[in-house]
Formats: structure tokens, sequence, C-alpha cells
């Protein structure tokens, strides 16, 4: 956990240390995410969830490291979760995060624009969540106790896009939740649950070549 911590005061303070640095610029992100919720029951049964419609908005910093090559700090909310599988009640789970990925970016030219190739980790605070069950809504409780959801987050992003003359971009993401979300009771050597999914978004970067 304060690992976790750390990393995202880290990436928080990269996003902004640099905003002296003549070369570094700044953008503008918003996309959809198509996000599931993976793992293992504490029987091993495997969690078999459905796609989730969500969202994500927010800036990042881009500043250059060599040749074509940036590090790309951001923030952004995300809005993640997933829907049941195989049940009677429509069954829907809603995630709300503060999201910080450190991406390592290349972009080649690439006719009158550039290729965007990228990956990197995230880490990620969760600030609210719901289970909707049939018409009720329960918020979700976050903490330490077994069978509870932690706050923090962390994982992989890999991304693929374009940007144009203009400054305007579009890209392909995939993202890879690596933490275990669910706290263990004793004995359970089993549940696991992790945020994966993908999406497309669109951006804008202020300044640059």
């Amino acid at each position: 956990m304060k690992t976790i911590k750390l990393s995202l005061a880290l990436a928080i303070s990269l996003l902004f240390a640099n905003a002296m640095n003549a070369q570094t610029t700044f953008g503008v992100r918003a996309g959809v995410n198509f996000q599931n919720l993976n793992g293992k029951y504490p029987d091993g049964d495997k969690r078999m969830g459905k796609l989730r419609t969500g969202f994500n908005a927010g800036v990042n910093a881009e500043i250059p490291v060599g040749d074509g090559f940036y590090l790309q700090p951001g923030l952004l909310y995300s809005l993640k979760g997933a829907k049941a599988k195989g049940v009677e009640l429509p069954f829907d789970v809603s995630l709300s995060y503060l999201e910080v990925p450190i991406n390592f970016i290349y972009k080649p030219d690439l006719g009158q624009g550039r290729m965007l190739l990228g990956f990197g980790p995230y880490v990620a605070y969760a600030v609210g969540g719901k289970y909707e069950i049939g018409n009720t809504d329960t918020d979700i409780e976050f903490g330490s106790e077994p069978g509870e959801l932690k706050r923090f987050d962390a994982g992989a992003n890999f991304l693929a896009g374009y940007e144009f003359a203009n400054n305007f971009s579009f890209q392909l993401n995939a993202q890879l939740g690596l933490g275990n979300m669910v706290n263990r009771a004793s004995g359970d050597n089993d549940s696991k649950l992790n945020n994966t999914g993908f999406g497309v978004s669109f951006g804008y970067r202020f300044g640059g070549r």
C-alpha cells in the first residue's frame, strides 16, 4: 500500500515538475472505456462478467527524452466496472477512479503527422463506486476488511494511434490491472479481482512540433 501511495505521489509530481521546461507540452484527452472485472471467487471459480461502457477524461504532459521519444505522465478521471453474466436481475458494478498513467511514447513521422506507440504503468485511487441490482443502488464500501474492495489499483497501459499535423490525435488503448482489488479473508488463497479493458480516445496537444 505504501509503495502504491509513493508511486502515485511521484507520478503527480512528474506531471507538474516540468512545467517550466519550454520543450514540455500539455494536452487534453477524453474517450470511451469498455471495461470488465476478471478474477476468481474464494472457491477458485472464475468471475464471469460482461463489458461495461464507461469514459475517461483528463490532462497530460509530454516530456522529450530522446529523438521521437517522450515521457507522458497524466491525470485522468476514469469510470470502470462490469456487468453480470448469467443472472436473472440486471447487475452492474461501477467504479470511479482518479488515475495517473506514466506512459513511454514513441512518435515516428508518418505522412503529415506522427504515429503514436506507447506503454507504461498506471496507479489509481477509487473515489466512488456502486452496485446496481435491479432497481436498487448500493454504495461500495472500500477498506481493508475481508471482502471489501481496495481503493488503490495499479496496472499496465498499451496504446497505438495517430497525431495529426494540427495537434489533434486519436488512439486505441488497452489496460491490464495487475493489483488484486479484493481483500482476502484468512485461509482464502484464491479470491482475485482485476480491472481490465480497452477503449478509444481523442486528444489535443497545445504547442508541439
